[in-house]
């Protein structure tokens, strides 16, 4: 191509030819000339760079994908989970290491071609940092470590950070009926980036988050050493259990403690609209969902309706619940401590625990197991989200206020999960993860579009519903979730970024904690190579 094209300026300024090249033509074409010389040089540079850091055994094929390989696109796009980000700017390179000396290698070659690095498992990223960057930067996507050992004598697993959460449920449950792991309800999301930012799911009130269920972890540092938690030290070994692993560096593996679900679990759905007293049964909600047992879990969500075509849309509140035991069981605490709700065992279901799975999942319980190891999203929309925790609850005024803007937009979703059991037992120091006991329940907002929609007038009205939640939220910091991620919150500059810049979405994420990853982040990668929009700053000497 670079040889016909330059071919055709050379007939143009040919001696004799009327028609004579453009200097603008003629630059143009030298550039072009100029850029594919360098992409092409370069490429071959990082791929022997990438070579030479590997022992003589191990495989360089179908690892390094450049903007030029034919699976370039199909591998990017994959993971794509936020519709938002699909034409954003676009990786140097794309690597897809099947183990932790490609992972070495990677990091190696990276700090010497002066390329950021971002590091991809399951793409849920919500502001999508996993695979965007505004400097020359690669994806280090890990989907080929995806491997899941589980040991249920010693009820413990080791996950590849590349798995899923529905293959981590899937092979747990291929070896236990009495076995899950608490963590998060859509299986597509990686056991990565889940981890390293907290992890909630349907059984946290009873177990904690998936961070506070770690046993080991592996990694590759700054340095391209591999690391387990004995010899990256106590203070690295907490800071990735929560506090955003890709601050860090590159975790490929993590040592899970398993723990025991009863063989039956029930579960139910109440529905009610504003006109069906959903209000009422919100603010009682708030009141008592975080009291309730550690068995039991009762979320709330909040979205539009439209009964039909005659009626205007309205709110209706899904009170979903997963109890670990029998509906007699159930029934004897809901009906005693929330009889409003109405449940009956007409209302209730019982089943397995990874049966639990694929119903809050969105499948059929009577679908096989097998369906959590799609990796792939039915979603195909962007989306904005945000989050909140709230600590006193929301009076009635509060809520009306509230779904009077819900109404607004047909599409947005709020969840509302409820906390205390054993989040009010582990101490807010336990790990960067710091909202546990002083909180009733978090919120997320989330609103979504088609494509061809305009974005500004949704992420327009996410803010102006998040401002408007402000008086009746936590304050001093104003909480948010890390793994629900916001880059309204702040981000930092690049390359000098700043502790006071940083505190501003830092301290949101992990109030008092922030300033002990700082310090980790500081000794772990004193020169702040693992650098993104919200990665934690290092302190640097004026």
């Amino acid at each position: 191509m670079v040889g016909k094209i330059t071919r055709a300026y050379e007939r143009e300024v040919k001696e004799g030819d009327v028609k004579m090249a453009s200097p603008k033509f003629g630059m143009s074409i030298l550039f072009f000339f100029l850029c594919i010389s360098f992409c092409s040089s370069t490429d071959q540079s990082f791929q022997q760079c990438f070579s030479s850091h590997l022992p003589p055994s191990n495989i360089t094929y179908d690892v390094i994908f450049t903007q030029n390989s034919s699976q370039y696109s199909s591998i990017l796009q994959s993971s794509i989970r936020n519709l938002r980000f699909s034409n954003a700017s676009k990786p140097r390179y794309l690597v897809t290491p099947y183990n932790e000396d490609h992972i070495q290698a990677t990091i190696i070659c990276s700090k010497e071609h002066h390329l950021q690095v971002r590091v991809r498992s399951g793409g849920h990223d919500y502001e999508g940092l996993s695979y965007i960057s505004d400097v020359p930067f690669i994806v280090i996507d890990l989907f080929h470590i995806r491997s899941v050992m589980v040991d249920i004598k010693n009820e413990y697993a080791w996950v590849g950070a590349g798995a899923t959460l529905g293959e981590l449920y899937y092979s747990i449950s291929a070896k236990s009926n009495v076995h899950g792991f608490p963590a998060g309800s859509c299986p597509t999301v990686g056991v990565g980036g889940h981890i390293s930012g907290g992890g909630f799911g349907t059984i946290f009130r009873k177990y904690g988050l998936a961070a506070d269920n770690v046993i080991d972890a592996k990694m590759v540092d700054v340095n391209g050493n591999v690391l387990d938690r004995k010899s990256m030290g106590e203070d690295l070994f907490w800071a990735i259990r929560g506090g955003g692993g890709a601050s860090f560096g590159v975790i490929f593996s993590w040592k899970l403690k398993l723990v025991r679900v009863p063989p039956t679990v029930t579960v139910f759905k109440t529905v009610k609209s504003l006109e069906q007293g959903a209000t009422k049964l919100v603010q009682k909600w708030q009141n008592i969902a975080y009291k309730f047992h550690h068995d039991l879990f009762v979320h709330a969500v909040i979205q539009v309706t439209n009964p039909n075509s005659n009626q205007n849309p309205t709110v209706q509140v899904s009170f979903d619940c997963l109890f670990l035991g029998t509906t007699e069981r159930l029934l004897s605490s809901i009906q005693r401590s929330f009889p409003e709700l109405g449940v009956t065992q007409e209302n209730c279901t019982e089943m397995s625990w990874i049966q639990s799975v694929l119903y809050f999942a969105g499948y059929s319980i009577a679908e096989s197991a097998d369906v959590l190891l799609n990796r792939t999203t039915q979603s195909t929309q962007p989306f904005k989200a945000k989050s909140d925790y709230v600590k006193e609850a929301i009076p009635k005024t509060g809520l009306e206020g509230l779904f009077k803007m819900v109404v607004e937009e047909e599409t947005s979703v709020l969840i509302l999960t409820p906390y205390g059991g054993r989040m009010k037992q582990i101490k807010s120091s336990a790990t960067p993860f710091p909202y546990r006991s002083e909180y009733l329940y978090g919120i997320q907002y989330l609103i979504s579009w088609d494509v061809a929609e305009e974005t500004g007038k949704r992420i327009g009205w996410m803010r102006r519903l998040y401002k408007y939640m402000e008086p009746y939220v936590s304050t001093a910091p104003r909480a948010a979730y890390l793994n629900y991620r916001d880059l309204d919150l702040g981000r930092n500059s690049y390359p000098n970024t700043s502790y006071v810049e940083s505190s501003e979405w830092g301290l949101k994420y992990f109030n008092h904690n922030f300033n002990r990853l700082v310090r980790v982040k500081t000794l772990a990668d004193p020169h702040n190579f693992f650098w993104n929009e919200q990665s934690i700053p290092v302190l640097r000497l004026e």
